[in-house]
């Protein structure tokens, strides 16, 4: 079967699946809210009445505006559960109820992570719906643990909508995992994602870790992850579109990372990455009205946007051993970024019509983690190691360079962030100011501009979406992606 086909008949059984288990939670609603008190107990009866006798199909229903300290990982045990807000769909989202992480924390560096665990070995088809997840980190440095969300595992067909997950004490905001490499159908959509962890070393955290084959991750907003917004671990057959990352008040390491060779032994068959919008940095203020550049008060750029091959992460610790066969397609790039993508040790892999904004530089010197006495490339839009790439169509203007542990650049200290004044850099909103043109290319110290004379191009774009928060987030992508099409740099 070919892998668009493959995806398809995978996305069919994942939405007959999804209808199905709807129908089974609307026999199961109750009337009435959980009720958060008496609160010292509201961690252990929310466990007890998932794993009550009978209690597949049990929609647990929080109270609106609401918040649910919890005191250990909240865990599905049966098959077509769900935790939701009562009232939703209806209410606006900020009514949403929150689970607030807040269980204990060892010396030794461990302690209460996860909020919501649906890793079961029985856990097929549950789903968070309308709820907020704080992982309560409250700026302190990382525990060992899981996500805010932990799902995946054995399992088939689970949904993760209209959620808010934020500031984990660990290592992602949202993780599905592969479990035997049966995770599979995995519906990730409409959710607002960070911030998530901080810039400073190895404190990062990702917005969403994908490691579950024939998945969708769509309509999401990823603000704020210091690591990759979206990683997807391998994941075969998986459609990741249509989503939008934001950076925003830290550096982040990568806007959409597919450079995990484990756990899946670098398998991307069939994944397609496609209609995303990837948002660098911008100036906080203008100090160069010449070139219409200024700084960044907290040094906030991507270092790569949209990352490919383990080595241009990891370096030789993969060796070369190639991640394989998925396709990457139309995404758009905007704000400042070391390297707009960066590919190395590929077989089968297809790049073509992604899309730099005219409101793009190139930012970042070597940082200390840099080892010495190696060539990097200068921050520049495409660079990939044509030595370590098999069978790939790489139509875009990437050049040859050494592209091994490129996370290693830091920002330079000076006015090299776009300014487009309708950014609102504290909330990611559409920018739509227009910057002046000149060439692209990289200075030696690692900072250039991506501006260029504007190039027209149309595209019509629909989105068929339920919900208040899927309408703002196809038309925040529509605009977006408009404008950056209108406005694209041609190398």
């Amino acid at each position: 079967m070919g892998y668009t086909a493959f995806t398809l008949f995978g996305v069919l059984l994942q939405f007959l699946a999804v209808a199905a288990t709807g129908t089974q939670l609307q026999e199961r609603q109750a009337s009435t809210c959980f009720p958060l008190n008496p609160a010292n107990t509201v961690t252990d009866r929310l466990n007890a009445a998932l794993n009550a006798t009978g209690a597949t199909g049990l929609a647990i229903q929080l109270c609106a505006d609401t918040n649910y300290n919890i005191t250990a990982p909240i865990k599905f045990a049966y098959p077509n559960q769900q935790i939701t807000t009562l009232g939703f769909p209806g209410l606006d989202l900020s009514h949403r109820a929150t689970l607030t992480v807040s269980g204990s924390r060892a010396g030794d560096g461990t302690g209460h992570t996860t909020a919501v665990d649906g890793s079961c070995a029985n856990c097929t088809s549950v789903a968070i719906r309308y709820i907020q997840i704080v992982g309560n980190r409250a700026g302190a440095g990382p525990i060992t643990g899981g996500a805010n969300i932990e799902f995946g595992g054995a399992n088939q067909n689970q949904v993760i909508e209209y959620v808010h997950s934020r500031d984990p004490r660990s290592w992602s905001c949202l993780h599905v995992a592969e479990g035997p490499f049966t995770c599979a159908n995995t519906l990730i959509q409409n959710n607002d994602i960070g911030p998530c962890g901080t810039d400073a070393f190895q404190e990062w955290a990702d917005g969403i870790s994908l490691s579950c084959k024939l998945s969708i991750v769509q309509n999401n907003v990823v603000t704020g992850a210091t690591d990759g917004g979206i990683v997807i671990f391998g994941s075969p057959g998986s459609h990741i579109h249509n989503n939008t990352i934001v950076n925003e008040g830290a550096m982040q390491l990568g806007g959409i990372n597919m450079v995990d060779w484990s756990p899946w032994h670098g398998d991307f068959t069939g994944t397609i990455v496609e209609n995303n919008i990837i948002q660098g940095g911008f100036a906080t203020n203008l100090t160069n009205a010449a070139t219409e550049e200024g700084k960044n008060a907290d040094d906030a750029f991507i270092k790569i946007g949209l990352a490919m091959g383990a080595r241009t992460w990891f370096g030789d610790q993969f060796g070369y051993n190639a991640t394989i066969g998925a396709v990457v397609r139309n995404n758009v790039f905007m704000g400042g970024f070391g390297y707009v993508m960066a590919a190395a040790v590929l077989t089968n892999w297809t790049v073509y019509g992604n899309t730099i904004d005219q409101d793009v530089t190139y930012i970042g010197s070597l940082g200390p983690n840099c080892t010495k006495g190696e060539t990097y490339p200068d921050p520049q839009p495409f660079v990939y190691n044509t030595t370590a790439l098999t069978n790939c169509t790489m139509d875009q203007a990437f050049v040859n360079q050494d592209t091994d542990s490129l996370t290693c650049i830091l920002p330079d200290s000076g006015d090299f962030w776009p300014w487009v004044p309708s950014v609102n850099t504290t909330t990611g909103t559409l920018p739509t100011g227009s910057g002046s043109s000149s060439t692209p290319g990289s200075s030696p110290s690692g900072s250039g501009s991506g501006k260029s004379s504007v190039v027209p191009l149309a595209v019509g774009i629909t989105f068929g979406i339920l919900g208040a928060i899927a309408i703002a987030a196809g038309v925040r992508w529509w605009a977006l992606r408009q404008r950056a099409l209108s406005r694209k740099v041609t190398y």
